[in-house]
């Protein structure tokens, strides 16, 4: 790259402002030099991250305030429904950036989401309060969060502009990883939902402070410039004093409504689907289908975020040497495609916890290869038509994004209708199984005609139906299947009953002495009283219970006989009444949960994979080669023209 030219004249501190308190009137009249634009842009990409932690924080204790409040599965999901739609509109206002100052956007942003967080949800008393706080939460990071990336897009000219876009996706992903570390590590010292808002919230002002102090912005007049790399610097100044921003920005809403720009923000909107997913539901997946806690369901939010933490990095870095966006675009989409085939097929084959981690790791690294790359060749497809209007089409794209939330969250409970059974009404029932696990599973492992049977005769059952609920307490302890059908044989032939009927000290007697006449008559006697068959019957079935084979069926109904009387009685009436009420539905939905959220997985992976034909609407080479020889041809072009205007300067002053 060739040395930068002297500004045509003298340059003022880079961060001397308009004139007005620097509290509201951010604006720098010169380009920064490189530390203090690391600084800038550190201080929009930790406020972007912030803000993120603040919008996805309620996912990490999702179930415990679904409830605390009494929410409905459905209900809950329309919270956040709310929440994007509000945003989305309010991405839209975010056109006011450019009037109030994109910095002020960010600073008194933070103050305004930091004070809901910390003072306004974890004191919320109703639904209703804590949906229309939610929603104002929305709103304000919707305006917020389009005025983040236009300051990083300000700061960073093209050539390092993947880079600075990377560290600017830093932010929905260390927001994401702020919150699963977090609820990792303090959720089971404070199991309280409120705590976490409590700790988001004090961070978030800590973070408002700083903004407020340090952050600043660019004038109107340089950032409406295309500056394609530092070596611009002196041009864009010289050029500044004779822009006009307000006639830059006429028409800037119909010339961003182009398909190249509002196809792009929905392609990469879409594309983004499985991270929306992940974002709100991770742990509500985790726990309904594969019953994990919501600490290992955090854990491999954990795994996923760092590892697509650290390759938006590496590769906007790699993007802006070698001066391409759209072959990463293309490579990352296919692995994502590839990750998330993989995972929607676990969600009916249930994988190991490390292999679910390796699918984690796979799909980051893919959907974080493309976004650094796309968001620098989308606002550089912007400056293409005009890079005046690069707020409002960070606007559409904001808008776009949200749209895209609140239409999948809508599609989500209608292919996905099991999960609100496992949320709403599987709790009391998990905790049943929790307190008495061997019960809960004799209780719901017969069959409803055989429960039903039981229930309607509990004292003197029907021997059919008693020898089938047998049966199936022994399949379920574990038994073989002839053991479980040599224990319902000794309930239909009779011989269990005959057991039963034999006082214990005749059988006693009979057991030290089989020839013993007298027990042996007295036997026969009370079989023939209890069962009311004849004497040689009785005395048949009194013969039958000295074979071993018989007294271990024997011993075996009377084993099961006791762990199904333990299961109808450990449970109180209400829970009882609770499972039969409730209990077929969940075992449904448990059933079907798996199947239908690998509908949804394989709807997650065809949005990536629409994604891809959008990239070659995009600005950019797909060559380093040509993409380097455009660069040294616009080195040149503004090497020629600073040429010109000093030695106009010079023509002038020698006039006067």
């Amino acid at each position: 790259m060739t040395t930068t030219p002297a500004p045509l004249q003298p340059a003022p501190n880079s961060d001397q402002l308009s004139g007005r308190s620097s509290f509201w009137d951010r604006r720098l009249l010169h380009y920064p030099d490189n530390g203090k634009r690391t600084g800038y842009l550190a201080i929009t990409v930790l406020a972007t991250v912030i803000l993120y932690y603040e919008l996805y924080v309620q996912g990490a204790v999702a179930t415990r305030i679904i409830r605390d409040f009494g929410f409905s599965f459905p209900g809950f999901v329309t919270v956040a429904i709310i929440g994007a739609a509000v945003g989305a509109f309010a991405s839209i206002a975010a056109g006011l950036a450019d009037r109030w100052g994109r910095a002020n956007l960010v600073v008194w942003g933070l103050l305004l989401t930091g004070l809901i967080i910390l003072f306004g949800l974890p004191n919320a008393t109703s639904q209703t309060m804590y949906t229309v706080l939610f929603a104002l939460l929305s709103l304000v990071e919707g305006i917020v969060l389009v005025a983040t990336p236009a300051l990083v897009r300000g700061f960073s000219p093209q050539v390092g502009r993947a880079s600075a876009m990377g560290f600017w996706a830093i932010g929905p992903v260390l927001g994401a990883l702020l919150v699963t570390l977090v609820s990792t590590l303090t959720l089971d010292s404070h199991p309280d939902w409120r705590f976490q808002f409590y700790v988001c919230g004090i961070v978030g002002l800590v973070v408002f402070v700083i903004a407020l102090l340090g952050l600043r912005e660019l004038s109107p007049a340089l950032r409406d410039q295309v500056m394609v790399s530092l070596h611009d610097r002196a041009l864009i100044e010289a050029r500044a004093a004779n822009i006009d921003p307000d006639k830059l920005l006429q028409s800037h809403w119909r010339q961003m409504l182009r398909f190249d720009i509002v196809g792009s923000a929905f392609a990469a909107s879409i594309f983004q689907v499985l991270y929306y997913t992940f974002v709100a539901f991770l742990v509500v997946y985790f726990a309904t289908v594969y019953g994990y806690t919501e600490a290992q369901a955090n854990s491999l939010g954990t795994i996923y975020w760092i590892t697509n933490a650290i390759t938006l990095i590496v590769v906007g870095r790699i993007s802006d040497r070698v001066r391409v966006r759209k072959p990463f675009m293309i490579v990352g989409a296919i692995i994502a495609a590839i990750a998330s085939a993989l995972f929607a097929l676990a969600a009916t084959n249930q994988q190991s916890y490390g292999t679910i981690a390796v699918y984690f790791i796979v799909s980051s690294f893919g959907i974080a290869m493309v976004f650094p790359a796309w968001l620098a060749s989308f606002t550089e497809t912007v400056e293409k038509h005009n890079p005046a209007a690069v707020a409002t089409a960070l606007a559409i794209n904001g808008w776009m994004v949200r749209a895209v939330v609140v239409v999948s969250y809508i599609a989500l409970t209608v292919i996905v209708p099991a999960t609100s059974a496992l949320v709403d009404q599987a709790p009391p029932i998990q905790a049943m199984q929790a307190e008495h696990p061997k019960e809960f599973s004799i209780l719901t492992g017969l069959d409803p005609a055989t429960s039903e049977a039981l229930a309607a005769n509990p004292t003197s059952p029907d021997p059919a139906v008693l020898a089938q609920a047998l049966a199936q307490v022994a399949t379920i302890d574990g038994a073989s299947e002839a053991e479980a059908q040599g224990v319902a044989s000794v309930i239909t032939s009779g011989q269990g009953a005959a057991a039963q009927a034999v006082d214990p000290a005749t059988l006693a007697a009979l057991a030290a002495d089989p020839t013993n006449q007298v027990a042996g008559a007295t036997a026969v006697g009370q079989i023939t009283q209890a069962l009311g068959v004849s004497a040689p019957q009785a005395a048949q079935l009194l013969q039958s219970l000295g074979d071993p084979a018989v007294q271990a069926n024997l011993a075996g109904a009377q084993k099961y006989g006791a762990e199904l009387s333990a299961a109808s009685t450990v449970f109180t009436p209400e829970q009882l009444s609770y499972l039969k009420a409730n209990g077929p539905e969940v075992a449904q939905a448990a059933a079907d949960g798996p199947r239908q959220w690998q509908t949804w997985w394989w709807i997650c992976t065809a949005c990536q994979v629409l994604f891809m034909p959008f990239v070659f609407l995009m600005a950019g080479r797909w060559s380093p080669r040509r993409a380097k020889e455009d660069e040294l041809a616009h080195e040149a072009k503004v090497d020629r023209e600073l040429a010109a205007m000093r030695a106009e300067n010079t023509r002038t002053n020698s006039t006067t």
